[in-house]
């Protein structure tokens, strides 16, 4: 029991994103959202996961970070041109403005995708 307890609390932070409140989750964020588009089935997006995680974690209550599955939401994915998967697409003031396709290898990376796109919403303020 205790071990599952530690595995919610690393992705209390991590939302998970769908086609009946996409709207509300994500455009209408009143802070920068990083959406992970992503599959199951993907061996990828398994491999990103516990990074979306642990990185949900380190920004929280300064990016909104969360998960949509493409299987279940085509829709959203086929709107903003998500050709391949792991896309994480952050989105401000309602419109996707920057992505990045595949998985880097790491934190690091993402990390300073999402810190460059922060920076770029607070300076807009």
């Amino acid at each position: 029991m205790p071990v599952a307890g530690l595995v919610l609390g690393v992705s209390d932070n991590l939302q998970h994103f769908d086609g009946p409140t996409f709207e509300a989750d994500v455009l209408d964020a009143d802070q920068p959202v990083v959406v992970d588009f992503y599959a199951d089935w993907c061996p990828p997006c398994r491999m990103m996961t516990p990074v979306v995680e642990q990185l949900a974690g380190e920004f929280a209550g300064k990016v909104k970070v969360g998960k949509l599955d493409v299987d279940s939401n085509q829709e959203i994915a086929i709107r903003y041109g998500v050709m391949g998967i792991p896309t994480l697409g952050l989105f401000r003031e309602g419109k996707l403005v920057d992505r990045l396709v595949g998985y880097p290898g790491g934190a690091a990376p993402i990390r300073a995708w999402i810190e460059k796109g922060a920076k770029a919403a607070t300076a807009k303020k």
